[in-house]
């Protein structure tokens, strides 16, 4: 069943509730791959195909940002073979999905500290946003090399550089203000998080952003989340009353 389909078994009414930004922790490609007796490899290679299927169905829903957990910061700590092997399946995914995502009016972006990647994957990513800044179906932000954690602290720095040159007193700082600092200051904080694999934590992301975001759990490894489960999803966020701050 694709997402259109999904999108027409619902009434108009909940057509009105999707949720404008959605951040996903994309997790148990690992684990999927090991349950079918397949090198973990190909479990990330699997779960990089959902995305594409993932970000089409979430636009023709109505989604206008999607920000998905590609790597964060304690990512290094895996592997080299398996860091490496991330590496080639980012640059591969971008170069092999560039004219895609342009015809399908898919702006891409990134949040995290960029710097810590090699010249040539940054390359190929800053090729990538640039050959698709047009988009305006959606907006795709991969979180690479990123922490939540990371991000306040870097966004702290950089408010205390603007106070000591006298850009911004210390009173003037709200909670707008910190957020306008952080990665994601271009966007609305997101409406719904989405974890797969059913671990029950948000393991250093977004954790300034989603303060009152719905969040939903799923069994479902991230190679098996397809249309349908990302309608499950949203649909369980329209049941919910949302009342900020209770």
């Amino acid at each position: 069943m694709n997402a259109v389909t999904l999108a027409d078994s619902i009434n108009e009414r909940s057509l009105i509730g999707i949720p404008k930004h959605i951040a996903i922790i994309m997790d148990g490609n690992r684990r999927w791959a090991k349950e079918n007796l397949l090198p973990y490899n190909m479990g990330h290679w699997k779960g990089a195909e959902t995305l594409s299927k993932i970000v089409r169905s979430a636009a023709e829903l109505g989604v206008k940002v999607l920000t998905v957990y590609a790597f964060s910061t304690e990512n290094w700590a895996r592997s080299n073979e398996e860091v490496d092997s991330l590496m080639e399946l980012f640059e591969h995914y971008l170069t092999h999905q560039k004219e895609t995502m342009i015809k399908e009016g898919v702006k891409l972006d990134a949040i995290g500290d960029l710097t810590r990647f090699s010249c040539k994957t940054r390359k190929v990513l800053e090729e990538t946003i640039e050959a698709t800044k047009e988009g305006s179906t959606i907006e795709l932000v991969l979180a690479l090399n990123y922490g939540g954690r990371d991000d306040i602290r870097r966004a702290f720095a950089s408010l205390m550089d603007d106070v000591e040159r006298g850009q911004i007193g210390k009173d003037e700082i709200t909670e707008e203000t910190i957020s306008s600092y952080l990665d994601t200051a271009k966007w609305p904080d997101p409406n719904l998080l989405i974890r797969t694999s059913g671990e029950q934590r948000i393991s250093n992301f977004l954790i300034w952003q989603i303060s009152y975001a719905e969040m939903y759990v799923t069994k479902v490894h991230w190679p098996e989340f397809d249309e349908e489960e990302l309608m499950k999803a949203i649909m369980e966020y329209q049941r919910r009353e949302r009342r900020l701050g209770v």
